[in-house]
């Protein structure tokens, strides 16, 4: 049995659009699971940061996946430990080569050590609530609402769709 769960990509360090095909076919590759819809990229200044840093690439995928929430975890951190991915101790928000993000997991809400399902700030971020709302319009933030209510509440934020699309095969 699989459940559906969205992911959430994104780079801003080195060859961002590469960055993002490349995690969707590494995503793809995980045992028992499937991409099966990816959304557009879009451009997001940083937000919550000291010093400048470059734009991000932002995108998010459907996936329907057997692994459970925490195994899902694990992978997802080693594809970006993969990617060049370093995590530093006490630093957020720190410019980076590749951040994966699980958003939804089914309708699952998960507070664990290091694993909270949904994802604690979905709801105030326009660059995960754009591309997940042109990939599954209908879904909803379990506890905060619909996706298209949440977006409409962050419509401020900087962020503009690129003419890149990924696919399901990170192409």
């Amino acid at each position: 049995m699989s459940d559906r769960a969205y992911v959430a990509l994104g780079s801003n360090l080195g060859d961002r659009e590469q960055t993002l095909r490349t995690a969707v076919a590494a995503i793809g590759r995980l045992p028992d699971t499937a991409v099966t819809v990816a959304s557009s990229v879009w451009a997001t200044a940083p937000i919550g940061v000291d010093a400048p840093q470059p734009d991000y690439y932002n995108a998010v995928v459907g996936i329907d996946t057997g692994l459970p929430p925490r195994d899902l975890l694990g992978a997802l951190q080693a594809i970006e430990r993969d990617a060049g991915r370093v995590r530093e101790p006490d630093v957020r928000n720190a410019a980076r080569t590749l951040d994966l993000d699980i958003l939804l997991y089914g309708t699952r809400t998960i507070d664990e050590d290091g694993l909270r399902v949904p994802h604690p700030r979905l709801h105030e971020r326009a660059f995960v609530l754009a591309p997940l709302a042109e990939i599954a319009p209908g879904a909803v933030v379990p506890g905060r609402g619909p996706v298209s209510t949440l977006l409409a509440a962050v419509a401020g934020q900087r962020i503009a769709r690129l003419p890149i699309r990924l696919d399901a095969a990170g192409r």
